[in-house]
């Protein structure tokens, strides 16, 4: 959270009002305090200008791809046995109401996806053990450039822009919150709905990610793993659609919050 004065803070939503945690951001708090309880830690109430970003520095940023059936089959591709991962930056990351800014003439397209925050550091985890280090989720829009993605077999240059994949506004703990009942994630482009889809249907859930993540790299609090996008993005359209200059994103999780986003594109 951004406050009067420019700082940002970590804050928790407690009886109605925000109140600060002893970090600038939830990146430090979890690195620092992952294991204690959130509200033990709150101090004083504060009035916060506008939500940030709220993990801007993550170890990890770890993606999946084709993780809903109706998005794999608007791909033309079968169920996968195993996910198909690729990774982003902590430099990719941005905010929940910045605006994204391209070079023009780019085939930039939407991926609402629900973001899974690991808080606690795992490596070879089972899917319980998995469950059990996952602290909250979040929103994010896995934005991607579709030209340079398909430049190659490689999707890597087409998904690490900087400052091109909004997430936020806020992380919801684990406790107040289970995909495996049935979230909405939702992207409309200018108000217009071009994605619904629900996490009952992820092909590999929430604990399945991380615990297959968690058996190649260790996770460590503060990590993200994005868990894929439904059906509805903009290639996959006839003909193919893509985000244009001025287009306000809009990328709604039930349960969590909105993220609203401006396209720019430059010229330089």
């Amino acid at each position: 959270m951004t406050e009067a004065d420019g700082r940002t803070t970590a804050a928790v939503s407690l009886d109605g009002g925000w109140r600060r945690l002893p970090a600038p951001h939830l990146s430090a708090y979890l690195a620092a305090f992952h294991d204690r309880p959130v509200a033990g830690l709150a101090g004083e109430e504060i009035e916060g200008r506008h939500m940030a970003l709220p993990l801007p520095e993550p170890g990890k940023v770890i993606c999946c791809g084709l993780n809903y059936a109706d998005h794999i089959a608007e791909t033309g591709r079968d169920l996968p046995a195993h996910p198909t991962l690729f990774a982003k930056y902590a430099d990719t990351l941005t905010g929940p109401a910045a605006e994204i800014r391209l070079p023009a003439g780019l085939d930039v397209d939407w991926e609402a996806e629900l973001a899974v925050v690991v808080g606690a550091e795992i490596r070879g985890a089972s899917r319980a053990e998995a469950a059990a280090a996952i602290w909250g989720y979040t929103i994010a829009n896995d934005v991607s450039v579709r030209d340079w993605q398909r430049r190659t077999l490689q999707w890597f240059q087409g998904k690490a822009w900087d400052r091109t994949t909004p997430v936020g506004p806020v992380v919801v703990t684990a406790d107040e919150l289970d995909p495996a009942a049935g979230l909405q994630v939702v992207c409309r482009v200018d108000g217009v709905e071009r994605q619904r889809g629900d996490t009952r249907s992820l092909v590999f859930d929430a604990a399945a990610l991380v615990a297959y993540v968690s058996t190649f790299t260790r996770l460590r609090p503060g990590d993200l793993v994005l868990t894929g996008t439904p059906g509805g993005v903009g290639m996959a359209m006839t003909p193919p659609a893509y985000l244009t200059d001025g287009a306000v994103l809009e990328t709604e999780i039930s349960g969590i919050g909105v993220l609203r986003n401006r396209i720019a594109f430059t010229k330089e």
